[in-house]
């Protein structure tokens, strides 16, 4: 996503009711134990040094936080020229019907984007993939995290970045589970071994994707920042990577209109899946109206992929 109107922004930031702002704080071994003011709204957190940069996220933690109990992450990468927030109230993420019992963190890229693409100069692959190392180092030092549950999303520039964390040695031991939609993938062009090396031996990956989508199309080419893989190859080659073999079942939903392709790989059902929405463009998937879908523009889709990530994340943990 390259666009954003700056009314959306200042929008999902009143959406979100009072906000907290705050200095990053000194990081100690666990957050857990730690009295939390605010819980269940979203604050924002500056002066997180990574790399000699000043980095920013925002986090929501479960309105019912208890200081005590170990919750799992999610963390939310935005698209191109945007911002964690618009992120946030463009997903719904932070609504505990997707996020009940998780802690939401929102990171905002240099300059609106993530590394990767051509178009974004404002920090190297290396710089942003240690930011987020240091950004789950800071959240495991200020909250209570189950940190076998951390896991990555995001929409387009930051589902490229998702999927370039998860080939990254770093980026890959982070988490454990990722899930790009309308996935802009500049990094991972060249098959399942070539630029990708992941230091786990499973790395489980979702996909979901518009047929319509004319920003980075389904059948790949040349995008805003460079070259991009076919969509159903750039699937296939992480399960390859997963070694899945021919256990790949497919099914259509909806009258058709979704196309749901999953690999059992290693004994695990579903370690890597993909939903090719036939009818969806450029824009997060939603049966309600978001904003993404007007930027395009577009009406509601017939799935919620809020709700698709969270129930891949919610049935895995990390290994």
């Amino acid at each position: 996503m390259r666009c954003i109107n700056a009314f959306f922004v200042l929008l999902a930031s009143l959406q979100q009711g009072v906000i907290g702002i705050s200095a990053a704080s000194p990081r100690a071994a666990s957050g857990c134990g730690k009295t939390q003011f605010l819980p269940g709204v979203t604050q924002y957190r500056f002066g997180l040094k990574s790399s000699g940069k000043d980095r920013s996220y925002s986090y929501h933690l479960p309105s019912d936080y208890d200081k005590s109990k170990k919750y799992p992450v999610v963390v939310g990468f935005h698209g191109s020229s945007s911002i964690g927030a618009f992120f946030e109230l463009d997903t719904k993420m932070s609504s505990s019907k997707y996020s009940s019992g998780k802690i939401m963190v929102y990171p905002n890229g240099i300059d609106g984007s993530w590394a990767g693409p051509t178009y974004h100069t404002g920090s190297t692959v290396a710089e942003d993939i240690q930011f987020v190392a240091d950004l789950i180092a800071e959240v495991k030092s200020s909250f209570c995290i189950d940190e076998t549950r951390v896991f990555a999303v995001g929409m387009s520039n930051g589902g490229g970045f998702v999927g370039t964390l998860a080939c990254d040695p770093v980026g890959s031991a982070l988490f454990g589970a990722y899930a790009a939609h309308s996935g802009a993938f500049y990094t991972d062009l060249n098959g399942p071994d070539n630029e990708c090396r992941p230091s786990r031996l499973l790395i489980r990956m979702l996909e979901i994707h518009g047929l319509a989508d004319s920003t980075v199309k389904y059948v790949g080419g040349q995008g805003d920042g460079g070259p991009q893989p076919p969509i159903a190859e750039w699937v296939q080659w992480w399960a390859d990577r997963n070694n899945c073999g021919s256990s790949k079942t497919e099914e259509d939903l909806i009258d058709g209109s979704v196309h749901h392709v999953s690999w059992t790989c290693r004994g695990e059902s579903g370690l890597v899946q993909h939903y090719r929405i036939n009818e969806l463009g450029h824009c997060w998937a939603d049966t309600e109206i978001n904003l993404s879908q007007i930027s395009v523009p577009q009406g509601p889709a017939k799935v919620r992929a809020s709700e698709i990530v969270m129930g891949f994340f919610d049935r895995i943990s990390k290994v």
